[in-house]
């Protein structure tokens, strides 16, 4: 099914057309619903793993800098650290909710998928083994992780409040690595993957441009300033690694590509980069409305580099 013959089932909600993708400014969970089954290619998303952090209340607490559910860290050797989500804080409710929406958004990303279609999903490493186990209680494979190292300021805090007295303590190692979860939907019973990629143009994964396979490590930057300033999202990831992930996810090449938590757009941009076809949700009106204007400016960032996914 093609990009037009599905925003027939989903034409009557807000959304618009940037060149070959389409955003829509909805709830996931009734987007995908309301879909024909086995519409979609491939999904690629990094969601919001506390799932309040991305209500209204809270990002108004981020922007005033009061935190709620999420962290003001303090400086680090001169640098200022973004506001982190409180995953170390959640409660056994909040673990057991958190696992129960992504069963029941695994079950959505499942029906929607073609068989033999993969879903990237990012993590983070205290949260990956629960949501990760909730996606293959769902139904889907689990195909490993693709390991983002990036060097970031996060965790190596010593014990709050009490800095002096444990000086040669931190309460958490400095993260150096982002996880992000890799999920197959399973092939027909009896079907190859070469039988799939012929019925279903799923089932494996693209090699990079020059040939070689795709890898489940790859070194990444932090998102840069230049492109933070088109899409100021608290999540935004770097088109340098987003691009690799959005070329891989459609072994032939053609296809459609979802993001159901699409924030500002970044996933969309780096598949319109590569030259495919995608579609996003975001529930958010800002940054639904971000989108629309982030997505076009972050697409058209490095042209001459797109294909060689930016090598730094």
């Amino acid at each position: 099914m093609s990009d037009p013959q599905l925003h027939q089932y989903v034409h009557h909600i807000a959304h618009t057309r940037i060149g070959n993708a389409i955003v829509y400014h909805a709830d996931c969970f009734a987007w995908m619903r309301a879909i024909p089954a086995e519409s979609i290619h491939a999904i690629v998303t990094d969601p919001p793993y506390g799932v309040r952090e991305f209500e209204p209340d809270q990002l108004a607490k981020r922007e005033r800098g009061q935190g709620g559910v999420w962290r003001i860290p303090p400086s680090f050797d001169g640098h200022t650290r973004a506001p982190l989500p409180r995953f170390t804080a959640m409660t056994e409710d909040d673990r057991q909710q958190l696992a129960a929406y992504f069963g029941e958004w695994g079950r959505l990303a499942l029906r929607v998928l073609r068989p033999g279609g993969h879903l990237f999903i990012a993590a983070n490493a205290l949260l990956a083994q629960l949501v990760f186990a909730s996606l293959s209680d769902a139904g889907f494979e689990f195909r490993g992780q693709i390991i983002r190292l990036v060097r970031t300021l996060r965790g190596g805090d010593r014990p709050k409040n009490a800095e002096t007295e444990f000086a040669d303590v931190c309460s958490l190692p400095r993260g150096c690595y982002e996880p992000w979860g890799l999920f197959r939907k399973p092939l027909p019973t009896g079907m190859t993957v070469s039988e799939c990629l012929r019925a279903h143009q799923t089932g494996g994964l693209r090699r990079n441009p020059d040939g070689t396979p795709f890898t489940d490590v790859i070194e990444s930057e932090r998102t840069p300033q230049r492109e933070r300033a088109l899409a100021n999202h608290p999540s935004l990831k770097p088109q340098s690694f987003l691009r690799q992930i959005v070329y891989a996810a459609l072994p032939l090449g053609t296809g459609v590509i979802l993001d159901p938590f699409m924030g500002s757009g970044s996933t969309i941009a780096a598949a319109l980069a590569v030259g495919y076809a995608a579609i996003g949700i975001e529930r958010n009106e800002r940054y639904y409305q971000l989108s629309v204007q982030a997505i076009p400016a972050l697409a058209n960032l490095y042209p001459a580099q797109s294909q060689l996914f930016l090598q730094l």
